[in-house]
């Protein structure tokens, strides 16, 4: 995925950022189109029957050492397997180095100590000493930096994603939201620190190319600096009914 010279500017990780210019264009191997609203039916909450085992390898440590602002787009799509459960990673949100609504403003503590350490492993969380949140930790070792995985789209293992939300139901509501994605996993905060890469655990496997997205400043960080609060760094599939709240302020790039 090529990036432009507009994206690049909202990158920089030393220059201070103008939400009114934080807008910015993506290049891939297929144009980015408008988005399509399409009406939700039963028929069209879940991805298509694609999934093989086979033909989704594990994603290797090397994806992951880049900017968590290029690696956000690229988890769209992919897949995260733990045991007979897999999950397609539908939303994301790019936390950064020098981001004022990033947990490594505060520098590394026994709870950060992951998310400084090399890409490809997780970093896991509580959110309100209840929800779970599952980061993708980016770039090099020393970095502090990780993606937020906020919805996803069940794939396999329905039943077992039910049961472990307590709710009965195959309607977005289930996977629309990091604490929720978090739970239909069962890991706890003993898997930060978990490598990625490394088969029967918690896995990141490889999954098709997303050429439609949407984007829109992150969710809940009212307490971050102006610039950092109005950055478009929350991305997710265009058109896809598995994304969490709120919608409208997602927007083709």
């Amino acid at each position: 995925m090529k990036i432009t010279k507009r994206f690049n500017r909202v990158i920089k990780p030393l220059k201070p950022i103008n939400p009114s210019t934080t807008d910015f264009k993506l290049k891939s191997k297929t144009k980015v189109r408008p988005l399509k609203q399409k009406p939700t039916s039963q028929s069209n909450l879940y991805p298509n029957p694609t999934f093989v085992l086979e033909k989704n390898p594990i994603l290797g440590p090397d994806f992951y050492q880049i900017d968590a602002l290029h690696l956000a787009p690229r988890l769209l799509g992919k897949y995260l397997k733990r045991d007979d459960v897999v999950l397609q990673i539908t939303e994301v949100e790019a936390y950064r180095s020098n981001d004022s609504a990033c947990h490594g403003r505060v520098g590394v503590t026994p709870r950060t100590a992951p998310l400084f350490g090399p890409g490809g492993h997780a970093y896991v969380y509580l959110c309100y000493g209840l929800h779970t949140m599952l980061n993708v930790v980016a770039d090099k070792q020393g970095i502090g930096s990780a993606v937020l995985i906020r919805s996803c789209a069940p794939v396999t293992g329905l039943e077992t994603i039910k049961q472990r939300r307590g709710q009965d139901t195959e309607k977005p509501v289930l996977l629309t939201g990091p604490g929720k994605v978090g739970q239909a996993l069962g890991i706890t905060t003993d898997w930060s620190n978990q490598p990625l890469f490394t088969p029967g655990g918690l896995e990141l496997l490889d999954g098709p190319d997303v050429t439609e997205i949407v984007v829109g400043p992150r969710v809940g960080i009212d307490y971050a600096l102006p610039e950092h609060v109005g950055a478009l760094w929350r991305f997710a599939i265009a058109g896809s009914p598995w994304i969490s709240a709120p919608k409208n302020t997602l927007s083709p790039p």
